[in-house]
């Protein structure tokens, strides 16, 4: 380094001294230590880097996210599902995860959100999965994790596909196993067929308000077992009980689907009635040999049967000709509309509710035509307090009415105060006797104020 000179004393012998694994340049002859900045801009003394750089490290995961992503995979595992959907996943979980919404919630609501995802990989990939199936795997309720699985899909901004009723149904049907390869040939069916009937019978059980606020699974389970029935209606399958026919088809019987069975035989008993071909009493028992019948003429049905409905209402209040009349052509009105209703070929279940709003305004116009007939109001779901007294339960006089309606739970009594009551009633001797003490009443409070007297007396 002869070619620096020292600013001190100018001389030449300018050496580097490293101390403490510092280099420096120090003047041999006087001591004097050149500035630093000239060190730290040589080209031999590198450049300034920052401790943040130096120290950097690839994140890893937290263990939380390697647990929920295991639950990811697991779920996916179990449900069988294809490797892209597994991945889909599992990147749907870690954005969800890390994004700001649910990076500080519980380890249930994390857990929820596994199942969520994955349901969201099968939707977007056309792979038939129920949030039924999804809540009973991560164990949660059905609302919970429809109300995660909306913020989720609001979160990542995924546009969801429509949910085929047709496509869930046939994924479902695949779990029975009653195909000619697990059961007898007379008691085995195809999936296809069963899938079939069994969609037509879902969308009747729509249509009659079966399914309001019910859990799907039940309703199709019961769809199943009657379309098993029905398809072909032998004396062996007509005398399986729901619960030998779940052993059967190697799947766990739930406890609801026997009263949807017997709210579909209900239904089915009621259109069943209207077949003009059928002579036989239309029972339970027998109305699987008559539902391939009332599937194909449904539509006919619901006008003969809401038409017979009204005719034998009037005909039990001994309506007028001219009401009686109004009231026909509101019910056909009614009816006219429910067939346009179904005309699209798919579950409507506001076509009920429609016929039933026509003939509640039918009723009220023949009512108002009708001076010197007064007769209650048959079909209004909703009045003043002075009808519902009358008529408590109006869903038993609606041919279909939600079940909820039909058999309404026991509800508590309050029973007003009586208002007689004034303070100033005049007291019985025996009333009074009550507020007295007896004597040994008398001596415990006379011995009991003497024990307190004397301890105040030793405090003070």
């Amino acid at each position: 380094m002869s070619s620096v000179s020292c600013p001190s004393c100018g001389s030449s012998n300018v050496v580097d001294d490293e101390l403490y694994s510092q280099p420096q340049v120090v003047c041999a002859d006087c001591g004097f230590v050149l500035s630093e900045g000239a060190l730290a801009n040589d080209p031999l003394g590198g450049s300034d880097v920052s401790y943040r750089q130096t120290t950097a490290v690839v994140k890893k995961p937290c263990v939380n996210l390697i647990k929920g992503l295991q639950r990811v995979r697991a779920i996916c595992r179990i449900l069988r599902v294809h490797s892209e959907i597994e991945e889909l996943s599992q990147t749907y979980y870690q954005q969800s995860y890390q994004h700001q919404h649910f990076i500080k919630v519980a380890l249930q609501k994390k857990e929820v959100l596994t199942g969520c995802c994955v349901l969201l990989s099968c939707r977007l990939r056309n792979w038939p999965i129920t949030m039924g199936t999804i809540s009973y795997l991560v164990e949660a309720d059905p609302m919970v994790v429809g109300g995660i699985y909306q913020e989720m899909v609001e979160i990542l901004k995924v546009e969801t596909p429509i949910v085929n009723i047709t496509d869930e149904m046939e994924g479902y049907c695949q779990e029975y196993k009653i195909t000619s390869s697990h059961v007898p040939e007379d008691l085995a069916e195809n999936h296809k067929d069963l899938t079939k009937r069994a969609v037509a019978l879902v969308e009747l059980a729509a249509d009659t308000w079966i399914v309001t606020g019910r859990k799907p699974v039940p309703i199709m389970m019961a769809s199943i077992f009657l379309s098993w029935q029905s398809l072909r209606p032998t004396r062996k399958r007509l005398r399986f009980s729901l619960e030998k026919f779940c052993k059967l088809a190697k799947v766990k019987n739930l406890r609801p689907t026997l009263k949807r069975v017997a709210e579909l035989k209900e239904v089915l008993c009621k259109l069943g009635r209207e077949l003009p071909w059928v002579r036989d009493a239309v029972t339970p028992d027998n109305v699987a040999l008559q539902v391939e019948d009332i599937l194909n003429h449904r539509y006919a049905l619901f006008r003969s049967a809401l038409r017979t409905h009204e005719n034998a209402l009037l005909t039990e209040q001994g309506g007028c000709d001219d009401l009686l009349l109004d009231r026909q052509a509101g019910a056909e009105a009614a009816a006219a509309a429910r067939v346009s209703g179904f005309d699209s070929q798919t579950p409507n279940t506001s076509c009920v509710e429609a016929s039933v709003q026509d003939s509640k305004k039918a009723e009220r116009a023949g009512d108002a035509a009708a001076n010197s007939c007064t007769t209650p109001d048959l079909h209004s779901s909703t009045g003043t307090p002075e009808n519902h007294d009358q008529h408590p339960n109006w869903g038993k006089r609606v041919l279909f009415a939600p079940p909820c309606v039909t058999h309404p739970k026991k509800r508590r009594v309050q029973r007003s105060e009586p208002s007689d009551v004034t303070g100033d009633e005049e007291i019985s001797d025996s009333e009074i006797d009550s507020y007295l003490r007896t004597p040994q009443e008398a001596q415990v409070f006379a011995l009991s104020q003497k024990v307190l007297c004397s301890s105040r007396n030793e405090e003070e």
